[in-house]
């Protein structure tokens, strides 16, 4: 008996109502959603040969899922924390999936039950003064994009906003007298003020002097006036640094990205004093926990601490070798 194609109405209502109008969560979880599901209609039609209009929620079961998650490893070589992302997204689908639809309970537990993948933390990438201050300098200001990518380039270094709030910021969301800040709406669509210094308000300021381009007043526009998209962003990072490295011997070998740019403002926030406190709510964080990750990279920190450990005596020992008849018995 052919299945009812229930899946392509369901997950419709999932992001017009649940997502949007229930939750009322981010654009750029609707992108990472949509994504998600993208790739995965994408993989399913090319494995069962069907349409994903005309897919039944029983089609898409832990095999079809765990074919497509390890297909994103070995076929597009995203890393663990992507895979789980995509995880993540499909789990949030089938949690709703399950009040719709009862009868299929143990399917949709045996999806819900799939395991995050482990991954490896490693420690967190930052640029050091003379190092950030070379890619600041490095935009040719004689040019429009040029005196762009400086600003925006202070601006990221000084505050650590993420990538998608740099790029939606306005003109309107400066405040460049008095008490200088900008305001930007980051995860979770909290609002929050970050101060500037006076360098980089100058900046700020004759920057905010060029006539604007569209009419979407976006702080940082693209060519045509609209949006910066992400990659654009990554590119302008990744251009401006390889030109840094011409002039910087310490940047060969270090990735410098707009994520490198708020892992700097941390490490220079922390390196001034500054509690794991303050960085979080500098920086937006939803928890502390998060912000650790920064005491773990900081290595000044940690040799302070051994400054103030008392030492450990111990004996310098002289090596001597042992019997070679000896040695071979102990390696059969």
């Amino acid at each position: 008996m052919k299945q009812t194609p229930n899946f392509a109405p369901l997950l419709q209502c999932f992001f017009t109502q649940r997502l949007v109008a229930e939750r009322q969560v981010s654009p750029n979880t609707i992108a990472s959603y949509r994504d998600t599901f993208r790739l995965l209609l994408e993989f399913a039609q090319k494995q069962l040969k069907t349409p994903p209009s005309s897919l039944a929620l029983s089609d898409l079961d832990t095999r079809l899922i765990g074919a497509f998650l390890d297909d994103l490893e070995k076929r597009r070589g995203v890393t663990a924390r992507s895979r789980n992302l995509r995880l993540t997204a499909i789990r949030s689908f089938f949690r709703y999936a399950a009040y719709r639809e009862p009868t299929l309970s143990g399917q949709i537990q045996q999806v819900l039950a799939i395991p995050s993948k482990r991954r490896e933390y490693r420690q967190v990438g930052f640029l050091t003064l003379p190092e950030l201050e070379a890619v600041i300098a490095a935009p040719d200001l004689n040019r429009w994009d040029g005196r762009r990518d400086h600003a925006l380039l202070m601006l990221a270094f000084q505050t650590g906003l993420r990538l998608s709030e740099i790029t939606g910021l306005h003109r309107q969301d400066l405040a460049l007298g008095c008490g200088a800040h900008v305001r930007c709406q980051g995860k979770g669509r909290k609002e929050r003020c970050t101060p500037l210094p006076i360098q980089t308000v100058n900046v700020l300021k004759a920057w905010l002097k060029e006539p604007p381009r569209g009419d979407a007043d976006f702080l940082f526009p693209n060519v045509h006036g609209g949006q910066m998209s992400p990659d654009a962003v990554q590119y302008l990072v990744a251009k401006h640094a390889a030109t840094a490295r011409l002039k910087c011997p310490t940047l060969q070998g270090k990735r410098v990205t707009p994520h490198v740019a708020r892992h700097t403002a941390a490490m220079e926030l922390l390196q001034a004093g500054n509690d794991a406190s303050v960085i979080a709510l500098w920086l937006g964080h939803e928890s502390i926990k998060t912000t650790q990750i920064y005491l773990d990279a900081h290595l000044a920190l940690k040799e302070a601490a051994l400054a103030r450990m008392t030492p450990i005596n111990g004996t310098v020992g002289r090596y001597r070798p042992s019997d070679r008849l000896l040695e071979f018995l102990k390696n059969l």
